[in-house]
């Protein structure tokens, strides 16, 4: 029954322990990381941009009044029988207010509208690059972690094998066949493994502290932080990096360009209407304050543009062409990271491979080592370079293991993929 309970509580233990992916812990990263409220800010940008060019269309405003003195003024002096024509007045007011509604504007509030959603396009692209470094580094704190746990595995069971000796030495030692100085140095032995256990757990800390910061959530000491799963490895040079969707944002961007620069030089017209009080009014033959309106259609169509249009649109292309150039090397420099890459899985799955036949070995001779040890045909110290001998041995290749996840990972991550969590 105290068996069956404890069995139980060791998997509750696990059931609740915080328990981590290295997809989980990306997507965490990049929720907390501070350039991401920038997408926000883009977003508002865009929205209020927008929603201010909309405004184009409603009723334009505008109030204006003068009030002038002049050296002269027009008088009639033909002489009419019957009739008094006062000349007007030298100094002479002023005021006006204008209001003119946009009926046709050639389409260039639409395409200032497109340019706006086309121009935040790229800006979210932007930011979609610089938060994929960031992926780089968390890959990097994470398999350390991997990398620390399983050196800490080992350590545990180098340990094993030492305590396993001291007991075979020390019944040696009540059977006055061995020395006491063989116990002391398995003593030692063992007392470097455990500092090399108080080593590892504390650079195992500070990345979990450092991952901490990263994803702004507090990591428990018994965290379990998953191996990530690279299924059915294959070399596929599939590229789907932001990179990608930045060069083509820009390039939708430069083609909005084009339709503003002909929206420009399209025709424009309106309705007017202009409404005043001065003196005098639209009738300047009486010298006095009045009210007066004018309405009406206007129609403008300014050729000044059509001058630069052309050279505008060929400056265009050509930032065009440097996009596409700019993506050209891209592909190059990340076709032949992925190769390099390539090369690297394959070499360290070639290592792994003769690692296991040398730990095959060693464990093969430590095993007959532990068997003289309790013959009293060896020394402890012959023993124990047996048992650093595997491992050594096993230490080498969880390092290659991690490599070659650091390698199968690297390669994703320069595609633009995510390892199976």
């Amino acid at each position: 029954m105290k068996k069956l309970l404890l069995i139980l509580l060791l998997f509750a233990d696990a059931a609740f322990a915080q328990t981590f992916t290295l997809e989980q812990v990306q997507d965490l990263a990049k929720q907390n990381y501070p350039l991401i409220k920038q997408k926000e800010l883009i977003q508002q940008t865009k929205e209020i941009s927008i929603a201010n060019l909309q405004k184009g269309f409603l009723p334009q405003f505008a109030l204006n009044g003068q009030a002038t003195y002049q050296s002269e003024v027009t008088q009639v002096k033909i002489p009419v029988p019957g009739v008094s024509i006062q000349p007007l007045s030298k100094d002479q007011y002023r005021a006006l207010g204008d209001v003119n509604q946009t009926l046709y504007d050639g389409g260039l509030i639409k395409q200032q509208k497109n340019i706006q959603q086309l121009n935040a396009g790229v800006e979210e692209q932007k930011l979609e690059v610089q938060l994929y470094a960031l992926r780089e580094r968390i890959n990097s704190i994470y398999l350390g972690i991997l990398f620390i746990d399983d050196q800490l595995q080992q350590t545990e069971l180098v340990k094993t094998d030492i305590q396993t000796g001291m007991k075979k030495v020390e019944a040696q030692i009540a059977n006055g066949v061995a020395f006491k100085s063989y116990l002391n140095t398995l003593k030692a032995e063992l007392l470097k493994a455990e500092q090399r256990s108080i080593e590892l757990s504390s650079t195992r800390s500070a990345l979990v502290e450092t991952l901490e910061l990263f994803i702004n959530q507090s990591i428990s000491a018994d965290a379990v932080f998953q191996r990530p799963v690279v299924k059915a490895f294959t070399a596929d040079k599939t590229i789907a990096r932001p990179e990608l969707n930045l060069f083509k944002a820009q390039q939708k961007l430069f083609d909005g360009q084009h339709g503003l620069i002909s929206a420009r030089n399209q025709p424009k017209a309106g309705l007017f209407f202009q409404g005043g009080y001065g003196r005098p009014g639209l009738n300047l033959l009486e010298n006095k304050f009045a009210f007066f309106y004018t309405t009406g259609v206007r129609f403008s169509w300014n050729f000044g543009g059509l001058y630069t249009a052309k050279k505008e649109k060929e400056l265009i292309e050509i930032n065009k062409k440097n996009i596409t150039l700019q993506q050209e090397a891209f592909l190059l420099n990340t076709n032949t990271q992925l190769k390099q890459q390539q090369g690297e899985v394959n070499k360290i799955q070639l290592l792994i491979q003769k690692d296991d036949e040398i730990i095959d070995l060693r464990k093969k001779v430590k095993e007959a080592s532990n068997a003289q040890l309790e013959n009293g045909v060896i020394t402890a110290n012959d023993y124990l370079r047996e048992v650093n001998a595997e491992d050594q041995a096993r230490q080498t290749r969880i390092l290659h293991l991690t490599q070659l996840l650091q390698a199968q990972i690297n390669y994703l991550n320069i595609q633009g993929k995510t390892p199976n969590p």
